[in-house]
């Protein structure tokens, strides 16, 4: 029996809150992405393509966005549901 392949975290409807969150706050700021590329000392395409999903962002990317935006982690993350993860015993 075949493995089912994984759907790519970016499609998940939790993953397109984290990165809406990551826009919302931005303009909450007040920011351009020019702006925010100068501070992490990136191109503006690594902010785009943050914001639209066309790159994963690494944990410690979301610490820089989060402490530039002035919000806490949470603020990123969905709280209205929880998910039931399985555990790699369940799972095989």
């Amino acid at each position: 029996m075949p493995k089912e392949r994984r759907r790519s975290a970016v499609h998940e409807p939790d993953y397109q809150y984290l990165i809406g969150r990551i826009r919302q706050a931005r303009v909450e700021m007040g920011l351009t992405q020019v702006a925010v590329a100068k501070v992490l000392g990136r191109p503006v395409s690594f902010v785009s393509k943050c914001e639209l999903g066309e790159r994963r962002l690494d944990p410690l990317d979301l610490r820089d966005f989060a402490t530039i935006y002035e919000k806490p982690l949470g603020f990123f993350y969905p709280t209205t549901k929880k998910r039931k993860l399985k555990s790699k015993k369940s799972a095989d």
